[in-house]
């Protein structure tokens, strides 16, 4: 006989972290299941090596950091583990402009029913920005290149979850260096440290400077009562009495264990790709949830991603690998540029990575061809301090679809997969680029667009947004305001999945914000 919990929460991102606490804090019995592992700075891959890949079709082999899926035409990068997202986003959290509201989405969701939520996240992630004395070389340059073009008026320094500490200088003796990071514990009792401007945001902050949501959320679910359960990955959901059962496949000693436990109330919140498949998988696979709505899987979402390296002279600092991986950003969002709609960001990259590549790469062929890219026109010694790295994201056409279809290797399998046509989304990536290039011209930087993208016109996205969108019915949506799926009475989906559109920023204030209205209506039912 399966266990009986007041609430299941799948997922512990933005989504399920958020509501898990505020369930918990309302005195529900909440189970909390996690597909990843639970990370600590001491187990962060840093070797090549290391377990940095999540495969959800070989969890017990695979069960790594970065869940990275290939589509045609789309690849999509997760986050794997307790704290989902959060443990790999850049720390950028920022609230969506107020007229993304004003179409697509029901009228109980505006931006001024979602201000004091948004309030509410602002609060428990502690956001701040960057202290002016701590302004990286890519801060300083994306802003001496916008007031170059006479964008100074979009300029702005980004909301970031990160603890700074204002008496850090990189003046210090070795300045970047962990034993600079002062020690302190947050209102959730858990010990943390300032940012030393490692660079390692998207890869695991080795001081706990990035407030993730292991850091906040989910000890605070935990110590009002709720049980995490990590390495669980969801396979389906289906009726049981009142409530549901949710099944599940545990990783354990390296194999997987089928188990299942059921609840009054089953909130999915796996993000866009595991949410959607698991109410697909549920819907025409197991034929547990059968009336769930046909609009399951469409208007999926990019949010326009687009990532474009450019290379400096010798001369300009770029040394993108030091500080809060994003820091500044400019405002695009009233497409009075090109036409478009969108939100450019300086993007650094760990050089923990490239140094790992290259030292792996050694003397062998490609490490001399590596040796002799790096030699024309960078430094050797410290190739990413010409290298600078734009981020893109904005509004996109959210046409893709997702479903499950046969596997060629496997045609007895189903698995999900993603119909995304780039056409009417490549005025908004054509836009970018230019911006991209006009604000690396000014220091004499060197534009250089992705293979993938100028011959293959293949994408790739941090913000997977949709395919269980929010609607007024099920004709034009899989869930209401509420985030409870349609005909489907305490079943929600509360994540990136219910957006059902862009929001051409990053999206995880704004997930977080509808959680937390969500869990509100939610606790007063």
């Amino acid at each position: 006989m399966s266990a009986h919990f007041d609430a299941i929460v799948v997922g512990t991102g933005f989504g399920g972290a958020i509501t898990a606490c505020r369930l918990a804090q309302a005195g529900a019995r909440v189970l909390v299941l996690e597909r990843g592992r639970r990370w600590t700075p001491e187990t962060y891959p840093r070797k090549l090596q290391d377990p940095w890949f999540y495969h959800p079709s070989h969890p017990q082999k695979h069960s790594g950091w970065l869940d990275l899926r290939f589509f045609r035409g789309m690849a999509v990068a997760q986050g794997a583990g307790v704290g989902g997202g959060s443990l790999c986003y850049s720390s950028v959290v920022m609230e969506a402009d107020a007229d993304c509201f004003m179409e697509g989405w029901p009228p109980e969701i505006t931006y001024e029913e979602l201000r004091p939520y948004y309030d509410k996240v602002r609060r428990m992630l502690a956001l701040g920005s960057i202290p002016e004395g701590q302004h990286t070389h890519r801060f300083q340059l994306l802003r001496r290149a916008a007031e170059e073009l006479g964008y100074r008026d979009r300029f702005e320094a980004v909301p970031l979850a990160i603890s700074f500490d204002p008496e850090y200088s990189y003046d210090l003796p070795n300045p970047i260096d962990a034993k600079h990071s002062k020690s302190f514990v947050n209102s959730q009792g858990v010990r943390q440290g300032t940012c030393v401007h490692l660079g390692n945001c998207d890869i695991g902050c080795d001081v706990k400077a990035k407030n993730t949501l292991d850091l906040n959320y989910v000890p605070e679910a935990e110590q009002h009562g709720a049980e995490v359960r990590p390495l669980h990955l969801v396979r389906h959901v289906e009726p049981a009495g009142t409530g549901y059962r949710v099944v599940w496949d545990e990783v354990r000693d390296g194999k997987l264990v089928r188990g299942s436990a059921e609840a009054d109330r089953v909130v999915l919140a796996a993000g866009s790709l595991g949410s959607t498949e698991i109410l697909l998988r549920s819907r025409d696979e197991a034929k547990t949830l059968p009336a769930v709505s046909r609009q399951l899987g469409v208007d999926w979402s990019a949010n326009a991603n687009f990532l474009t390296p450019a290379i400096y002279p010798k001369g300009v600092d770029v040394n993108q690998g030091i500080g809060p991986t994003i820091s500044a950003g400019l405002r695009f969002m009233d497409s009075e540029v090109n036409g478009q709609r969108f939100y450019i960001e300086d993007d650094g990259f760990p050089n923990l990575l490239l140094n790992a590549a290259a030292s792996r790469l050694g003397s062998g062929f490609l490490g001399r061809l590596l040796h002799n890219l790096l030699r024309r026109g960078l430094d050797e010694k410290n190739p990413t301090a010409q290298v600078m790295v734009w981020l893109g994201e904005g509004l996109d056409a959210a046409d893709g679809r997702l479903h499950l279809g046969r596997s060629w290797l496997k045609p007895w399998q189903r698995k999900l997969k993603l119909d995304w046509e780039v056409e009417e989304s490549r005025a908004v990536i054509d836009a970018i680029i230019d911006i991209h290039r006009q604000l690396s011209e000014v220091d004499g930087g060197r534009l250089k667009v992705p293979f993938y993208w100028r011959v293959l016109r293949n994408l790739v996205t941090v913000h997977p947004l949709g395919g269980c969108r929010i609607g007024g019915s099920a004709e034009d949506g899989v869930v209401d305001h509420r985030g409870q799926v349609f005909g489907y009475p305490n079943l929600y989906v509360v994540d990136g999945a219910l957006l059902p559109k862009p929001t051409g920023r990053n999206p995880s204030m704004t997930i977080g914000a509808l959680a937390e209205r969500m869990a509100d209506l939610m606790t007063q039912n």
